[in-house]
């Protein structure tokens, strides 16, 4: 898979950060994008290859029954979840990719909502035994990462299972541009948090070139 062009996005997001605003952008980048899907990085319109890969070794059961997608996008992880059995709530901070989910998915059983991740619903807290994020942490600029690693770990019922995946890098590798590969000590606030760390993978995906990928699991305790 091809890297998709970025810099409409970059150039976005450095316009709403430079308004002091961190999530803005992703509401006017979907926005731009009208109705093509290519006009957003991220929207592959397929299930995220990591966390398909994750469902093929795992017991469904374990998840339990109630999921919370993070940074939903275009709907395709949360669709995904809900073929598994789960009853999936998904939600993202632009209002126009929630109406595009709904566009691309009218019969389907996720609740698709519009929230923003450092400031969620107060019932969402513990409400889910499977909570899923990928790559909405490395989009957030480094002084939001700690509010909204604890943000997700809040979701977590207990004994839930986190998944998370995100581009990765070590402290001597620069970041570059957005998006910003974390760094493990990022992925420390959810311990911090009260979640134990059950696994997790330094890899290289599949994209052409590959890209550097960390995938983490957590379990709160009973």
């Amino acid at each position: 898979m091809s890297q998709p062009d970025r810099s409409t996005a970059r150039r976005l997001a450095a316009d709403s950060l430079a308004r002091g605003d961190a999530v803005g952008w992703f509401d006017e980048l979907y926005r731009h994008a009208g109705d093509n899907p290519r006009a957003v990085p991220w929207a592959d319109l397929e299930v995220n290859p990591n966390l398909a890969a994750w469902l093929e070794t795992q017991p469904l059961s374990a998840l339990g029954k109630h999921a919370l997608v993070v940074g939903c996008g275009l709907g395709d992880d949360a669709e995904e979840l809900a073929a598994c059995g789960l009853q999936v709530t998904a939600f993202d901070v632009s209002d126009t990719a929630i109406a595009w989910c709904r566009k691309r998915f009218p019969h389907s059983s996720v609740d698709y909502v519009t929230a923003d991740l450092l400031a969620l619903p107060p019932a969402w807290r513990g409400a889910f035994s499977f909570v899923f994020e990928a790559y909405t942490l490395q989009v957030l600029p480094p002084e939001l990462r700690a509010g909204a690693v604890a943000a997700v770990a809040e979701c977590l019922a207990p004994g839930g299972t986190l998944l998370v995946v995100a581009r990765g890098r070590d402290p001597e590798d620069d970041p570059g541009s957005m998006p910003w590969p974390l760094l493990r000590t990022d992925l420390q606030g959810f311990r911090t948090a009260g979640l134990d760390r059950v696994s997790f993978e330094d890899y290289h995906d599949a994209e052409d070139p590959p890209v550097r990928r960390f995938r983490a699991v957590y379990r709160r305790g009973p």
